[in-house]
Formats: C-alpha cells, structure tokens, sequence
C-alpha cells in the first residue's frame, strides 16, 4: 500500500489579501508619479553611476547573471522541464496548470503595461528616454516599463518552486525556498539596473506587479498540483 502524501498545510501566502491590495495600489501609485514626471531625476542618477562603473569583468558577469530573468530562454524551459516529469510520474492533468497560469497572467499583463506605458530604456539613444508614454520610444530599447525581467522572474520561480515541491512529494525547507525565490530575483534586481537595461523605477514596479501575480497564482489550489506518490495512491 502507497502512502498517501497530505497537501501542504500553507495553502495561501503570507500576509492575506491586504498585501495584495498593498502591492497594486503600490504599483498604481509608482506609475503615477512616473506619469507626473517625478522620480525621473532619481532614476536618472542611478543609471549614469551604473554606466560610470562598468569595468569589464563585472559587467560581463553582470550580463550572465541577468540571464536568471530570461523568461523564454531560461525559466519557462526549466518550468516545461519540471511540467513534463511531474506529468509523466502523476499521470495527473493538474501538472500542467502552474506553467500554464504563468503563460497566460504574464502574457497578458505584462506585455500590453509595457506597451501602454511606452518607456525607453537608460540605454536608448533618443529624446525623453526617461519620460512615459515617450512617442520616440520604438525599437528594442523601448517597453522598458515594468521590468519584465523581474515580473517574469517572480511569477516563473513562484511556479519552479511549486513543481519542485510536487516532484520531491515535499515542501521546500526555508534554505531551498530562498534559493529558488528570493537568492535569484534579488540578483536579476541588482543586474538589470547595473547593466543599463531598465531604471530602478521599472524594476521597482517589476517586483509589486510579479510579487502580486505570484501570489495570485499561490492562492488558486487548483493550481497546487498533485505529487506523483499522492496521485498514485
């Protein structure tokens, strides 16, 4: 007879829904002042210190560290990775859904903010790169609010841990959680300013916008998919 493996006894994110609440009038409130003109000057600041400190070597390791934000070329591969062995091992459909939610809340939040917002990044060449809704701001240096980078990153490693914890059958230990969540976002937080990809403000705005659809996804218990050992007893 297979042990049954009980659900996890914290089914619901710390804090409650105020947090929530918190962190979109949070973000609200960022994207006004940006809108209003203010903050600017801070973010400008911070982007010409960084561009002022980049000797090669630190910049380079800078650069490779940035790529714990890659969404399509790095976390929703480790995601599918981790989809489709939990799948395989629960036969369960439930597997599938953590990566899915991911998709679809990033899809369509994410991407059309970016384009409403119309925000250069430090490193764009033209007028305003600072100011929202900036005409001038097309290309691959535009989009550059919020940070996708960390809004991906919040929401993909919310999701990577889930999967983990369904494979192993376990919750992770306070060590494992803060590698997989906390140790790789606040490296993204630190590299993506220092490389000149987004202002402090988008990356700011990044962490409210991804900390919230993390928790969304946490709240939802369909979403808590099956370990393979509870599945097949």
């Amino acid at each position: 007879m297979t042990e049954t493996i009980p659900p996890p006894a914290r089914t619901r994110p710390l804090g409650g829904w105020w947090l929530d609440l918190v962190l979109v009038a949070a973000f609200a409130g960022l994207t006004a002042l940006l809108a209003g003109g203010h903050l600017l000057a801070l973010d400008q600041w911070v982007a010409d210190w960084a561009f002022a400190h980049q000797p090669a070597p630190i910049y380079w390791t800078a650069r490779v560290f940035n790529y714990l934000g890659q969404g399509g070329q790095v976390l929703m591969p480790v995601a599918l990775i981790l989809t489709g062995v939990l799948a395989y091992r629960s036969r369960s459909w439930r597997a599938v859904l953590p990566f899915a939610a991911a998709f679809v809340l990033t899809y369509i939040t994410i991407g059309p903010l970016k384009i409403w917002a119309g925000r250069a990044a430090p490193a764009f060449d033209g007028p305003d790169k600072a100011v929202m809704f900036n005409p001038y701001a097309t290309g691959a240096k535009a989009m550059s609010y919020p940070s996708g980078h960390m809004g991906n990153a919040f929401v993909w490693y919310a999701v990577i841990a889930l999967l983990l914890a369904a494979v192993l059958g376990r919750e992770l230990s306070r060590r494992e959680s803060f590698a997989v969540r906390v140790l790789p976002v606040a490296i993204l937080f630190c590299t993506t300013i220092y490389t000149g990809f987004h202002w402090l403000t988008d990356s700011v705005a990044g962490v409210l916008l991804g900390l919230f659809l993390a928790r969304l996804i946490e709240r939802m218990p369909l979403l808590r998919p099956t370990p393979p050992s509870a599945s097949r007893a």
